[in-house]
């Protein structure tokens, strides 16, 4: 899979990618990153990619030609890594954005069915209007808030999809049961000593009892996204046994209430 990230700011993705898991990936050649600096497909001497809006207010817009020409210049070099052929599936152009769909785990697997995504990363006031109407084909963002520009929601997508390619993780089943992943938080992870400070691990993980321990899990599971993202039940695909233990979970909480 292949990344093109158009940013002002380049120097912000130094060492971002050359640690851990994406670093093995792009040495694995299971993925490839390239950072561009919008500001080389200016045209003036200057080098200028944003201006003063119009219609007056504070801050600077993003100028709309750069951007069309480096989204232009990257999906033609994968139309030269291709060998020319024409265009094959369409490319993702998604433009990081407060204003975007939420970014989720949902969205984290669509984007990984693609062979190729441009991510454009805004700053300043915020982007030429055209860009989002005429270029752009998607706007994601990674939360209700406002950060300084698109470069950390770059960062943090190409993170969450790379863990999702196939071959990234050595473990092929390692993302089947991440919080999301089914609609429910994770369940709890322990590991050596079986006791720190007088606190134990649970027993049942210690039991080697793996029918036990997959139970166990799923209770947790249910039991920890009912505790802090109960919205998150609505859309979770929950089995007769899943419900049944969410019942019994609600019933001992009003109890504990009525107290």
């Amino acid at each position: 899979m292949h990344f093109d990230i158009l940013t002002l700011f380049p120097s912000i993705f130094e060492g971002a990618f050359s640690e851990s898991i994406i670093k093995r990936a792009i040495e694995a050649g299971l993925v490839s990153i390239a950072i561009h600096n919008i500001r080389d497909f200016t045209t003036d001497k200057h080098r200028t990619a944003d201006d003063a809006p119009y219609g007056g207010g504070g801050g600077m817009v993003m100028k709309p030609e750069p951007i069309f020409a480096a989204v232009e210049a990257v999906l033609g070099e994968e139309e030269r890594r291709e060998g020319g052929e024409g265009k094959g599936e369409e490319v993702p152009i998604i433009f990081l954005t407060p204003q975007g769909r939420l970014f989720t785990q949902e969205v984290a697997r669509e984007l990984a069915s693609h062979k190729h995504v441009v991510l454009i990363c805004g700053h300043y006031e915020g982007v030429d209007e055209r860009v989002r109407q005429h270029l752009a084909t998607d706007e994601i963002s990674i939360g209700d808030y406002v950060l300084s520009g698109g470069e950390v929601p770059a960062m943090v997508i190409v993170d969450a999809v790379t863990r999702l390619i196939p071959g990234v993780l050595g473990d092929p089943g390692a993302t089947f049961e991440d919080s999301f992943s089914h609609g429910l938080l994770e369940y709890p992870h322990y590991t050596r000593p079986p006791i720190f400070r007088g606190w134990s691990v649970p027993q049942v993980l210690l039991s080697g009892n793996h029918a036990a321990i997959a139970r166990w899990r799923r209770r947790e599971a249910l039991r920890r996204t009912w505790q802090r993202r109960p919205d998150l039940l609505e859309r979770a695909e929950l089995t007769a046994e899943d419900r049944e233990f969410l019942r019994r979970l609600e019933a001992r909480g009003r109890g504990q209430r009525m107290a």
